[in-house]
Parts: C-alpha cells; sequence; structure tokens
C-alpha cells in the first residue's frame, strides 16, 4: 500500500512516539544496581472519624489551647483567692534592761542614791485573722497575750509579777462609695470566668479547624484512589482498542496508522496512571502529616486506604435554620458575646473607681490582767474592760484624671467589643450563605456530572459498533475515550467536591463535633 508523503510524517511520529512508550523504565526511584532492596510498604485502612480522632489526639495547636485552656480556669481561682480569709501567728521574746534616772512610782522609794537597773522580760504571741469581705470591706481578729516580769528590787508595788495581759481586737472596714457593693468586687472573677469561657471556645475553634482540615484532606485522598481507577480504566480500553487494531492489522484489514494512534494512546494513558499514583502518594502525605505522627512513623512508606465513601444524597437543608444555629453554636460568636459581657464590667468597674474613696471604720476590743494566763484569759472575755470606737475616712484625688481616662478608654473597649459582635454575625450568616449555596451547587454538578458521563458511554459504544463495520476510525474512538475518561473524573470530582462542601458547612454551622459524636473534655 502506497503512502503519501503526510502519511510517512505521521507514520515516523507514531513510531517515536511509540518507541517512547516501550522504552523500559524502572517503576521506582531505587536503580537497577542498587544492593538496598525499597522499604517495604505497610498499609492501613483508615476510616474519616479514626482519622479526626488521631488528629485530634496528637495536634500540637490543641496541645497549645488545651493548656492555655486550663491557665485562665487557674485565673478564676487566683481571682477568688483574694476572698480567702489570712492567718497569722506573731511570737516574740524582748528583753529591755535600762537605767533608772528618777523613781518608778510604786516600785522603787521616794528617791535614788544610786542608778537602778530596770530589767523588763515580755514574752508575747499575736494571732491575727484577716477575711476580705465580698462586699469590698475588710475584718481584721487579732488576740494578743502576752507575759511581762520586771526585775524584783524594783517590782515592789507592782500588782503582778510576773504578769499577764490579754488583748482582743475586732476591726472592720467598710467602703460605702468606691469598691463597695457584690457587684463591684466580683467584677473580675466573672471576666476571669468570661476569660475561660472564650479560651474554651477558641479551644472548640482550633478541634473544628482540625477536623475540617482533616476531612478536606481526607476527600482528595478519596479522589485520587478513584482518579486512579478511571485513569486504569481509560489505559484498559486503549489497550484493548490496540489489542484489535493490532489482529486487524495482521489480517490486512486495517491500516498501520490505526495502530500506531493506538499505541500513542496507550502510552498517553500510562503517564496518566503514572501521574495519579503520583498525586496519591503526595495526598497520603498531606494526610499523614495532619495525623501528626512521630518522625519515625513518618520517614516510613506507610499506604492509607480510605473506607468512607463519598456521600451522594442531597441532605435537605433550610438556609433560616442553617444560619440560626451557625449563630447560636459558632464559637466566634460566643466568643463575642463574652468580650462585650467582659466589656461592659470592666466599664461599670471603672465608671465606680471615679467614686470618692468613704470609708466607715470600727473596732471593738477587750482586756485582760492577772497573775497567771488562766486568770488573763478569764478576765479578758468577763466584759469589764473593753474599748470600742467609729469613724469615717474620706479622700479624693484632685482632678481624678486616671479614673476618668480609665472610664473613658473602658467605654471605647466596650463599643469595640459590641461592633464586633455585629461584624461576627455578618461574617457567619454571608460564610453560610455561600456555604449552603456551594452544597447545592455541587450536588447539581453530580446530576449533570452523572448525564455527562452516562452521554459520554453510550457515545463511545456507539462509534466503537461504527468503527467493527468500517464507519468510524481508531482517531474517533480514542476521542470519544478520552471524553468518557474525562466525564468520569468530572463526576468524581463533583461528588468529592460535595462531600467535601458538607463538611465546610458543617464547620460553618459549628455542628463538625456532632457528626462524630465526639464530646470535649
Amino acid at each position: 500500500m502506497d503512502l503519501t508523503p503526510s502519511m510517512h510524517r505521521l507514520c515516523r511520529t507514531a513510531i517515536a512516539l511509540a518507541g517512547l512508550w516501550i522504552i523500559p523504565a524502572p517503576t521506582d526511584s531505587w536503580s537497577l544496581d542498587s544492593t538496598e532492596p525499597p522499604p517495604a510498604e505497610r498499609r492501613e485502612t483508615l476510616s474519616l472519624a479514626d482519622a479526626a480522632l488521631r488528629a485530634l489526639q496528637h495536634n500540637l495547636d490543641i496541645s497549645i489551647s488545651r493548656h492555655t485552656r486550663e491557665s485562665r480556669l487557674a485565673d478564676i481561682v487566683i481571682e477568688q483567692a483574694k476572698f480567702d480569709p489570712t492567718f497569722s501567728i506573731n511570737g516574740q521574746y524582748n528583753r529591755v534592761a535600762s537605767p533608772l534616772n528618777r523613781p518608778v512610782f510604786g516600785g522603787t522609794g521616794g528617791t535614788l542614791n544610786t542608778i537602778t537597773t530596770f530589767d523588763q522580760r515580755t514574752n508575747s504571741v499575736t494571732v491575727d485573722a484577716t477575711q476580705s469581705l465580698i462586699t469590698g470591706g475588710s475584718v481584721n481578729l487579732n488576740y494578743s497575750p502576752s507575759r511581762t516580769n520586771v526585775n524584783q528590787d524594783v517590782a515592789r508595788g507592782f500588782l503582778f509579777n510576773p504578769s499577764w495581759t490579754g488583748g482582743l481586737g475586732v476591726t472592720l472596714t467598710q467602703p460605702l462609695l468606691r469598691n463597695a457593693g457584690i457587684d463591684v468586687n466580683k467584677t473580675f472573677i466573672k471576666v476571669a470566668q468570661n476569660n475561660a469561657d472564650v479560651e474554651q471556645h477558641v479551644f472548640r475553634d482550633r478541634v473544628l479547624t482540625v477536623i475540617a482540615s482533616v476531612e478536606q484532606t481526607y476527600w482528595e485522598v478519596v479522589f485520587t484512589y478513584e482518579n486512579l481507577k478511571v485513569a486504569q480504566a481509560a489505559l484498559k480500553a486503549a489497550e484493548e482498542l490496540l489489542a484489535t487494531n493490532r489482529a486487524k492489522s495482521k489480517a490486512g484489514i486495517m491500516s498501520i496508522v490505526d495502530v500506531l494512534q493506538a499505541e500513542a494512546a496507550v502510552a498517553s494513558r500510562v503517564e496518566q496512571v503514572l501521574v495519579t499514583e503520583k498525586a496519591i502518594r503526595d495526598q497520603e502525605d498531606q494526610l499523614r502529616r495532619l495525623l501528626n505522627p512521630g518522625e519515625e512513623d513518618l520517614r516510613q512508606d506507610v499506604r492509607l486506604t480510605p473506607t468512607d465513601p463519598p456521600v451522594t444524597a442531597l441532605e435537605p437543608i433550610s438556609l433560616q435554620e442553617t444560619i440560626d444555629i451557625a449563630i447560636d453554636q459558632r464559637p466566634e460568636i460566643i466568643q463575642a458575646k463574652k468580650n462585650v459581657d467582659s466589656g461592659e464590667l470592666n466599664q461599670q468597674f471603672a465608671r465606680n473607681q471615679m467614686l470618692p474613696t468613704l470609708s466607715l471604720q470600727g473596732t471593738m476590743g477587750m482586756a485582760g490582767l492577772g497573775g497567771d494566763y488562766g486568770d488573763s484569759f478569764t478576765r479578758n472575755f468577763s466584759g469589764d474592760f473593753y474599748n470600742y470606737g467609729a469613724g469615717l475616712v474620706l479622700s479624693y484625688p484632685l482632678g481624678n484624671r486616671a479614673a476618668i481616662s480609665t472610664y473613658n478608654k473602658r467605654q471605647l473597649e466596650a463599643q469595640n467589643a459590641e461592633v464586633a459582635l455585629v461584624r461576627a454575625r455578618q461574617q457567619v450568616i454571608v460564610g453560610v450563605r455561600e456555604a449552603v449555596r456551594r452544597v447545592q451547587t455541587d450536588f447539581k454538578r453530580i446530576e449533570t456530572t452523572r448525564s455527562a458521563r452516562i452521554m459520554a458511554e453510550k457515545q463511545l459504544q456507539a462509534e466503537q459498533e461504527r468503527l467493527k463495520v468500517g464507519m468510524s476510525t481508531t482517531r474517533f474512538v480514542l476521542d470519544f475515550q478520552r471524553d468518557l475518561a474525562t466525564a468520569r473524573g468530572n463526576e468524581l470530582r463533583a461528588t468529592v467536591d460535595y462531600n467535601k462542601s458538607l463538611s465546610n458547612l458543617a464547620r460553618h454551622k459549628a455542628t463538625t463535633l456532632d457528626r462524630y459524636n465526639f464530646q470535649l473534655e
């Protein structure tokens, strides 16, 4: 059979392509002369729930957030501890030996003829307890028994020597303006509780982010595995066509050009299979990185096999209901609300700090004296010897600029917190609307790409029948095979994108944990 010059050029091109395809190449990066065996592969099956759980258990950001949350809980205890009672004991021994320059009434005689030593020894214990009140005041209870002994040559006029004295005193201080009231004094406890709640939702937000990242990558792994099946099916179809064309060429009913076209198509399909296999390895590595394995485990060649099939059914979605769920559960909204609450608390406290300091002080005490501790203790609580007093203390800094400036600052912070809440709600609403549209659009893509794939299958089948009866060419059949592979890939991509969109919608609604029945502890 005579060939035209253009057909000669086509044959040379096809032979070159075919030659490139049939050159043997190593199947991996190990050289043929290498004496070291390739690392053994280890396969693991992995469900989506297992992947999410493993990622949460070892994620470093979550560990940091967990520690930060625990520190915020410690801040609550620190603020509450400001109202814990304080107890102290102070024991002392003092001795003073001093020269007398004049007579001591009741101790020495009327006149002194020489320097006389006055030697006094005192043993004392002071027990003190202070309680800060939630109203802003404080109560101090003080009990201080002591024993005093003086030298005998100057102690003739003392009633008791040694003598025991006891003193019991209670002091109450209560602010009436600044720092007065339960709400004012519980401000920083409430702020610490709000900060702990905020950190709890920051922690929850990071958990949701980690799971969403795992889901997105997991479905990409599913896509690459299924896409490999599509590429392998296209390769098999091309190889079957090549085998048929070779048989017909040997029988003399088909030209060598059809054989070369089929060989070139097989080479192209082999390349697609290789590229797809590489994509699988890349996505597996990305998923393994999210699972946070140790370095030794990461060095090993582990193949992950996803077990969860993609969802293809449409989930009923109500836009308004979805928005309400998102506003009610999104961590950003809850954080913004807590920040508004804290801003109002700080503003109220700053307003209170602009008031003058007016405090009521009251004291009451009892005393006792005896020759021994028991006698002194009895008289101390007999009520015969007592003291009491009360007073008011008023102070106000002229200008009070620091308190006024602090109040203005807290006002601005409270206003910013309210604006941030409004902005967060707007962002959530817009994000949810986009996520719902994305789910609906991707589901429609599944339907349209499925129809396109069915039509491509029918067209390929019809063209193959035409080729059998000599009414078509290998080139047309190869084109329809390529179109079918593209249609299958598009359907697969639409299906995976739909599952990724469902994951994205759950992330926007903050219901990702509910899908796995995970509970944060």
